[in-house]
């Protein structure tokens, strides 16, 4: 049986530029004497700009393609480029580069530090970035403009989660690569913290690409793309985006 590519543009993307290409991405972790195939042979395309919400059960290889794509780990085999740069073949030095300057990351942990205030846990990102923004204007983006000098213990689960996602976007990566980022949220503090994501989309351009096992998640997106045993299973543009608000959870 055929495989579902992701290598076909959404309508809204149609004269978007390419920033992943993957092809016959492959992923096999070795445990102990049994293979473990998180990826069998993906094919894909993203474009700047959009929105992709990644699908699919505990184990479908989600965070393994989210993780290749932002040079947190290497593919067993295939090829990925990020604007036709290998990162397949790109040594350490250059994917830690890679990852500072181009790729912003949330994960469903916060890993803020204790003993400092929001503007300084996302100040650390901006110290090392090439053109990065003021602190304030990124918590300005996920609505904590009057929080900035709160400590992370006093502050909500949803609001440490925005605090995150400012530090991520603190530097002005080009890509934003969200795993579960409302996994320990309430569905009522999950809006919030996706509403974030969805304004910086937005407003700043930034390809996006969010994991989750919520598919009420997905009327967000501009593509739907649904992981199955390490295949991508079938690809759906979204015509019309549903406010958040409207998301029956």
């Amino acid at each position: 049986m055929s495989r579902a590519s992701l290598a076909t543009a959404p309508e809204s993307a149609a004269h978007a530029e390419v920033v992943f290409r993957t092809r016959g991405l492959t992923k096999v972790y070795h445990m102990g004497a049994v293979d473990v195939h998180a990826l069998r042979g993906i094919d894909a395309e993203l474009y700047a700009g959009e929105l992709l919400v990644l699908l699919g059960a505990s184990g479908s290889g989600k965070s393994t393609f989210l993780n290749i794509l932002g040079g947190l780990d290497r593919p067993t085999a295939g090829e990925v480029f990020y604007r036709n740069r290998s990162l397949t073949r790109a040594t350490e030095d250059e994917l830690t580069e890679y990852r500072r300057f181009h790729v912003g990351f949330v994960f469903q942990f916060y890993n803020l530090i204790p003993s400092l205030t929001t503007r300084e846990n996302v100040a650390i990102v901006t110290e090392i970035a090439q053109q990065p923004m003021r602190p304030e204007d990124a918590l300005e983006l996920v609505g904590l403009a009057d929080r900035m000098d709160h400590f992370p213990s006093e502050l909500s689960g949803g609001q440490q989660q925005r605090v995150a996602i400012a530090r991520a976007i603190a530097k002005n990566p080009e890509v934003l690569l969200c795993d579960e980022p409302t996994g320990a949220l309430d569905s009522e503090t999950g809006i919030l913290v996706l509403e974030a994501i969805d304004r910086i989309n937005r407003e700043l351009k930034t390809t996006t690409a969010v994991i989750t096992h919520n598919a009420a998640i997905a009327n967000m997106a501009d593509r739907v793309v649904h992981l199955r045993d390490g295949h991508i299973d079938r690809v759906e543009n979204v015509p019309h985006k549903v406010p958040l608000r409207e998301i029956q959870w």
